[in-house]
């Protein structure tokens, strides 16, 4: 929110309407005081030092005649003497800072992600402000800081899909829907010439999974598959599924190790990757897009770990081939003793 010297609301986004439950035009007008019960919480004694930036992490407000739990920043806009850019975000959703388990290395980019947020709220609004303030021809800068916003917060929307514990539920689901599906959805936003395969063993039984992050698997590696090879000479893309015995994971499911013969592959004719990356393809950050941010693949893993599965990378040179293979267990009921 954006605040005028008196502390009435100019400017809010779609995240402070969902947060305080009022619309926007309903919201401007309104001091902060008639929005906020931050009684007990001393906070309003320290807005009385309008220069100063106030951060308060894990504070409880009162908003809409409920506690809520909450971190507060409010940023003075040097700009706008006595105006400021107030940010909230729920406290409960993002304590992650104490987790040290084995995938640490994906919660910093999320414990990054929070950090991020609250300047760049800041940014959007002093340029909503700007914005205000000036004729319609002179908007054009104004414009470039609200598209930038919008990026590094789908950047930082992804980051903290890599640092979420929440695990989707799994169940049988048929592989052969979920490619088609993917497929047909990167299609329609590839270019003409890039050609797509298929190569199903269609005697494959449903694997266990989360058909929505399965889908979200298959287009993020189609995705980049186009990205690979999209530019080159006759490029195609080849999706394979097939029954692989004897591969076993990494992971114990009731104190048993989990085959998982179930692969799908995705080839592209792209010229791969810098082979100085090949071993840390599934690290944050990782990229040789021009414009990658390196989290799609990172993304990947953790889903497909999240079911139970595999993913891995491999270079074929002698084919001119890129490719990725997913890993997944069997979806079987349970046997009950005395079965056949």
């Amino acid at each position: 929110m954006v605040l005028d010297p008196q502390l009435r609301v100019v400017e809010v986004n779609p995240a402070a309407e969902d947060l305080i439950g009022r619309s926007a035009k309903r919201l401007v007008g309104e001091t902060l005081f008639d929005l906020l019960d931050l009684t007990g919480s001393g906070i309003e004694r320290r807005l009385d030092r309008e220069h100063a930036q106030l951060i308060a992490r894990g504070v409880s407000i009162g908003i809409a005649g409920q506690e809520r739990r909450v971190n507060l920043t409010v940023s003075p806009l040097s700009t706008h003497p006595g105006w400021r850019v107030v940010t909230l975000t729920d406290a409960g959703q993002e304590d992650m800072a104490g987790d040290t388990g084995p995938d640490v290395s994906l919660k910093a980019p999320a414990i990054l992600a929070h950090e991020i947020k609250n300047p760049l709220a800041a940014i959007r609004g002093a340029g909503q402000l700007i914005a205000r303030k000036l004729e319609p021809g002179d908007r054009g800068l104004t414009q470039v800081i609200s598209d930038e916003v919008d990026r590094i917060a789908r950047l930082i929307d992804r980051m903290q899909e890599l640092g979420s514990n929440t695990r989707e539920p799994v169940g049988p689901v048929n592989l052969h829907e979920s490619v088609r599906k993917a497929i047909a959805t990167v299609r329609a936003g590839a270019g003409a010439n890039v050609a797509f395969s298929e190569e199903f063993d269609p005697s494959l039984p449903p694997v266990l999974a989360n058909r929505d992050m399965l889908e979200q698997v298959l287009i993020n590696l189609l995705t980049n598959a186009v990205d690979a090879c999209g530019e080159g000479e006759a490029p195609s893309i080849s999706v394979r599924t097939r029954f692989v015995s004897g591969l076993a994971a990494n992971v114990l499911r009731l104190g048993t190790a989990v085959r998982l013969p179930i692969e799908v592959s995705v080839a592209d004719s792209g010229p791969g990757l810098d082979p100085t990356l090949a071993d840390h393809v599934f690290e944050p950050f990782v990229t040789s897009k021009k414009n990658g941010q390196g989290l799609g693949l990172p993304l990947v893993k953790k889903m497909v770990g999240d079911m139970g599965g595999r993913v891995s990378y491999r270079r074929d040179q002698r084919a001119g081939l890129t490719i990725f293979k997913v890993h997944l267990a069997v979806s079987e009921p349970r046997q009950e003793a005395g079965d056949d």
